[in-house]
């Protein structure tokens, strides 16, 4: 009974250990390379159909994915069951990326801390895709929040929703999803059509996760002695101002728990946009934000699996005595 509950928890702890390892290939990256040549196959036989190039690339990447970690954790359990749990909780290891986000987060810190603000800038660039040559030290910190509070339902809520429902298989198929969303779900000319089917996959897969967030970073931050009711506040008032249905929520929720305000004007390839203010004051983010965004980041995400598991253990629990 306790098994998966058990395989979870030691992915999760593993996870926030070693992070995403440097040297080992990534199950990421292999999905990534496949969903690459399945679009360049689908594109070289369907060029005049690119829409639905896109809902068969997602079936092939999304169904590749769930029928090969089948396959693996099926063999690995004809051979021992120690070898297959062992496989279980790598594939979940591999799914969540808790400590690799709060590493990102930390170099940035690391920088601002030591006033080095064109290496805050440099580690910055590697997690936003806005431009960041000219970024001041309070917008270097606010996009380090944003970041750290939209991946939170990336890296962390969403694969620990879908393992919690689907084990290890249901992680790796939510991180296809995602994987996809990040190849193809842009809206630029050549991805406007073809990853259509990945970008509204990732917001159907994203819709529960990204809600059920905010209760636990109001949470998290009441244990921190943050503004918990700020969390509802903010959420509830402007979530639904962000362009993702879905990324608003955690953002909004950090937003209310660190007394910031995020969004509003940033560059993109040079162009300057102006994107709804999160949250609901007007306090600008500085170095100590960083670092209580990683906290809020990192206990939000445990509390959120912790109860998810306190909830699967009730359900199984009941479930027998029926």
């Amino acid at each position: 009974m306790f098994g998966g509950e058990l395989q979870l928890l030691a992915a999760f702890l593993i996870d926030l250990l070693l992070g995403d390892p440097r040297k080992l290939p990534h199950p990421v990256n292999g999905i990534a390379l496949f969903a690459l040549r399945v679009e360049t196959f689908l594109r070289d036989r369907m060029p005049s159909a690119e829409k639905l190039a896109g809902i068969f690339a997602v079936a092939l990447v999304v169904g590749g994915t769930i029928a090969f970690s089948y396959t693996i954790l099926q063999i690995s359990f004809l051979i021992h069951a120690w070898l297959g749990a062992a496989m279980s909780i790598a594939m979940l290891y591999f799914s969540f990326a808790t400590q690799d986000l709060a590493r990102h987060g930390h170099a940035v810190l690391s920088a601002l801390e030591k006033d080095k603000l064109q290496l805050a800038r440099k580690k910055v660039g590697m997690i936003v895709g806005r431009d960041v040559g000219s970024l001041t030290e309070e917008e270097v910190a606010q996009a380090t929040v944003e970041s750290v509070a939209e991946n939170t339902v990336d890296g962390a809520t969403a694969p620990f929703f879908y393992a919690l429902l689907f084990g290890p298989v249901g992680a790796m198929a939510y991180k296809a999803v995602n994987t996809l969303d990040s190849l193809f779900g842009y809206k630029n000319e050549r991805y406007l059509k073809f990853g259509w089917a990945s970008a509204k996959l990732d917001d159907f897969a994203n819709y529960l996760p990204a809600r059920l967030t905010v209760p636990f970073v109001a949470l998290a931050a009441f244990i921190v002695r943050l503004d918990a009711i700020a969390v509802f506040r903010s959420a509830f008032r402007t979530a639904r101002l962000h362009a993702s249905p879905n990324a608003g929520y955690s953002e909004a929720a950090f937003a209310g728990a660190l007394g910031v305000r995020l969004g509003g004007p940033r560059s993109y390839g040079g162009i300057r946009q102006m994107l709804p203010y999160l949250g609901v004051t007007d306090n600008g983010c500085t170095v100590r934000t960083v670092a209580q965004a990683v906290r809020l980041m990192i206990l939000s995400a445990f509390l959120f699996l912790v109860f998810g598991l306190l909830a699967r253990l009730v359900i199984q629990g009941t479930l027998m005595w029926i």
